[in-house]
């Protein structure tokens, strides 16, 4: 194991040691989302500086929803993608899963940590993805 992934695994529980209740991440999903830096599990990262379509994701009472791809335009509506991942939220081992379903695949993320700004999601291949809410273009 390299220091970079021994960094990523203490830094990973660091986060998630400083959420307590996983539910609370809950009422931050839904929104308008633009990546902003994704982490590697080894240790490299990328940063967007722009991103020319955001993640729109929608989230019910019934802990179901769904995430779609959104591009903005300068008018400030938006062209939606015809393909919606399904998510299906849950809570295991006081961590915070959302479970996405396509016609393609199926796969797990877990959030660790959303608040109004950020929202921090962890795969299964350990890489991190750091998305800032969405503010669209002000022209004037």
């Amino acid at each position: 194991m390299t220091i970079k992934q021994i960094c990523f695994i203490i830094f990973s529980f660091f986060i998630l040691s400083c959420t307590k209740d996983p539910e609370t991440l809950i009422p931050h999903l839904s929104g308008y989302w633009e990546i902003e830096k994704v982490t590697m599990a080894d240790g490299s990262k990328k940063s967007y500086t722009y991103n020319d379509t955001i993640d729109y994701i929608e989230i019910t009472d019934s802990l179901t929803g769904f995430r779609t791809k959104l591009k903005p335009n300068l008018s400030g509506t938006y062209e939606t993608s015809t393909d919606k991942e399904l998510i299906t939220i849950s809570i295991e081992n006081d961590s915070l899963h959302l479970m996405y379903s396509t016609p393609f695949a199926n796969w797990k993320e877990t959030v660790l940590n959303a608040n109004k700004d950020q929202l921090l999601i962890v795969n299964v291949n350990k890489d991190m993805y750091l998305y800032k809410r969405y503010e669209p273009l002000n022209l004037e």
